[in-house]
């Protein structure tokens, strides 16, 4: 049996210091996420490959163009694989994992989303590739807002919430979720940006400031006790629960002083995450939750493309080996 040829798309840690238009050696630009990967591939026999978003292109097949394609198009990316660095196909791949895609301007971001909704559209033909996750679920999950109204559809509870535009109305807001609130960027991720405010001239000043920068306002409800909550990641068929706790912030994040404990999953905890992660289409996702003073579960994150380190650290499997089992599954 030939070995799986699986490509890891974007992912690389922007603060180590690799520029991202020389193909560097592995040790200087995979962060830990990626070596994690690149040692479960070692044990499984894959041959795992890396490359940026940055390096996506694509023709556009013209109607006299005699090479044979199932889309109209082809789509390339140039791999950084130590001293291999090849142009390849992403039809060349039985499996692309989607991992962190790098700040850009709003045409690079449209851009690259566009030729992964191509490439998606086109695999039905002679191409197969698996896609993990897709970009549509991306999309969804990666921005709050969608994510909670979409959620919510679904029946699953969140915390009261309200999206706003304006200062003054990110002030009504404030008042009528009871004066104390949660702001969240609508993107970013890992507690970044994320405060609670409970006064109304931090949150007059704090909704000026983010009304400056053209900020969509989100406004949520803090749910007490805060400093605790509930991680549920679906890996396909594998899952685990994760109680996070912070003595020092209503945060969570192992960013900001976090720490993780593996928990005996609950029937209804799976079936969820297990709910929400299919209707977004999502094989490798973390269903945040909050538990409120009462058990009450509520909703507050869909991460499409999350990180594990935290977790690996309590869970005793190897949730790499977990995350390449997915890719491999997911063409046949």
């Amino acid at each position: 049996m030939s070995r799986a040829n699986v490509l890891v798309l974007g992912g690389r840690d922007a603060t180590s210091g690799a520029s991202r238009s020389q193909p560097l050696g592995r040790a200087a630009t995979l962060g830990w996420h990626l070596q994690e990967l690149q040692a479960a591939a070692s044990r499984r026999s894959i041959r795992l490959h890396f490359a940026d978003y940055e390096t996506l292109r694509s023709r556009l097949h013209c109607a006299d163009d005699t090479a044979p394609t199932p889309t109209g198009s082809t789509a390339w990316c140039q791999l950084h694989d130590g001293t291999d660095s090849r142009e390849r196909s992403l039809a060349d791949f039985e499996a692309i994992l989607t991992r962190t895609m790098p700040a850009g301007s709003m045409e690079q971001i449209t851009f690259r989303l566009a030729v992964l909704h191509d490439f998606v559209r086109g695999r039905s033909g002679v191409c197969r590739t698996a896609l993990v996750n897709p970009p549509s679920a991306l999309e969804f999950a990666i921005d709050k807002y969608a994510t909670l109204a979409r959620v919510q559809s679904l029946g699953v509870p969140t915390p009261p919430t309200q999206v706003v535009q304006s200062r003054s109305a990110a002030m009504e807001a404030f008042e009528n979720l009871g004066g104390d609130v949660v702001i969240k960027p609508i993107f970013g991720g890992e507690g970044r940006g994320v405060m609670r405010v409970r006064d109304a001239e931090l949150a007059w000043t704090a909704f000026s400031t983010l009304a400056q920068v053209n900020a969509v306002l989100y406004v949520q409800q803090f749910v007490p006790p805060g400093g605790v909550d509930l991680r549920v990641l679906v890996i396909g068929d594998h899952s685990h629960a994760i109680r996070r706790r912070n003595a020092s912030d209503f945060r969570t994040n192992v960013r900001g002083g976090g720490q993780s404990e593996l928990v005996p999953m609950e029937a209804t905890w799976d079936r969820l995450a297990r709910q929400v992660s299919d209707d977004f289409g999502l094989k490798f996702a973390a269903i945040d939750w909050l538990e409120t003073e009462t058990g009450e579960l509520q909703l507050i994150e869909v991460n499409g493309i999350p990180g594990w380190k935290g977790a690996q650290r309590v869970v005793q499997e190897s949730i790499a080996d977990q995350i390449l089992e997915v890719l491999v599954n997911e063409n046949e």
